[in-house]
């Protein structure tokens, strides 16, 4: 029987957050702290063009995209919001099938001065998947966060994609939270600067 120390997985995810992999759309790497400036300029671009910042998950990334829409709002001053209205979503997903629920939102809610946060822990989301793709054809810049295999089919599709190699939701849930946390108080700091 595994026993999971706090220590060891302490451990673990400090690992996994140090081997994050921040890639631009043609898959060539970034170093990991250029990749986070880039996204804190893409902030502040979004901030110039008085755009709305937009994050979305499932399940667990779902309450992940509520708390950074949080951060974002409250210490980063950012207009932004999730697609999580129940009665919303659940009409989206009832009449166009829940794969295409946040792409159809997203469809009469973004302008190209607009960003996508999409969150998946597997990539593997066809509706967050979807939104991404809705969202680029609107020209919005976008970023996903995701884990588990090198491969995921997200991972190719933001402006910016952020990976945690890790297979273990928890870690890479708790990692795109850190990481979101980490990019609005940058953010905030750059603002006070």
């Amino acid at each position: 029987m595994t026993v999971l120390t706090l220590l060891s997985r302490l451990e673990r995810f400090r690992d996994i957050i140090a081997q994050t992999v921040i890639s631009d759309r043609s898959s060539a790497p970034l170093p990991l702290e250029a990749g986070i400036d880039s996204l804190c300029q893409q902030l502040e671009h979004l901030r110039e063009r008085r755009g709305q910042l937009y994050i979305i998950g499932n399940g667990g990334s779902a309450g992940v995209a509520a708390h950074a829409v949080t951060d974002f709002f409250n210490v980063a001053r950012l207009r932004a919001s999730t697609l999580h209205e129940s009665s919303l979503l659940t009409c989206m997903a009832n009449d166009y099938g829940y794969e295409n629920a946040f792409a159809r939102m997203l469809s009469q809610m973004l302008s190209p001065e607009d960003m996508l946060v999409a969150i998946s822990s597997s990539g593997n989301s066809a509706n967050i998947r979807n939104a991404v793709a809705a969202a680029r054809e609107i020209g919005v810049f976008t970023v996903s966060l995701s884990g588990f295999q090198a491969a995921n089919p997200l991972r190719a599709m933001g402006d910016v994609n952020v990976w945690l190699d890790s297979h273990d939701y928890g870690f890479v849930e708790i990692g795109h939270q850190f990481i979101l946390h980490n990019l609005a108080d940058r953010f905030n700091e750059k603002l006070k600067g």
